[in-house]
């Protein structure tokens, strides 16, 4: 039995980066349970599990641009410091919740911080970057709900 894409699937992975540093992994919290084509996991991801058999391993090069995306300088913002209350914790790596015109909220990090500016960052933390995962497809979900291993 081979992975479709609709197939409900268990998988387990180790992401890592250019560098060699993981990013994430099911090691700690156990494989992962997906269903093919409704874009829980990226369409690349999808893409190389499609074909695969229960216990069959394979590394998969996700480009940025198929992952995370760019880095974008307009994701950016230097905001005034005195615009945020001066009791604010204001820490570089913190988050900020942003709401912007048409109630569109997105999660800010503070890249930096002096007594003038507070600079945000909305790029996610791996946009820009490739991301290369060492996969093994554990299980695929038969039709009656048993898994074929």
């Amino acid at each position: 039995m081979r992975a479709t894409g609709s197939s409900t699937v268990t998988i387990s992975y180790i992401g890592t980066l250019d560098t060699g540093c993981i990013f994430d992994s099911t090691e700690a919290q156990g494989p992962l349970t997906v269903t093919l084509g409704n874009n829980q996991v990226f369409a690349a991801l999808e893409a190389a599990i499609i074909g695969m058999a229960a216990g069959e391993t394979k590394n998969i090069l996700i480009p940025a641009a198929d992952a995370y995306g760019p880095r974008l300088d307009a994701n950016i913002l230097k905001v005034k410091r005195d615009l945020f209350p001066a009791e604010r914790d204001l820490r570089v790596g913190g988050k900020l919740q942003l709401q912007f015109k048409g109630g569109v909220e997105r999660v800010m990090m503070i890249a930096e911080v002096d007594d003038q500016v507070v600079t945000l960052n909305g790029n996610h933390p791996l946009a820009g970057l490739d991301l290369t995962f060492a996969l093994r497809l554990d299980a695929i979900q038969c039709m009656d709900g048993s898994n074929a291993e």
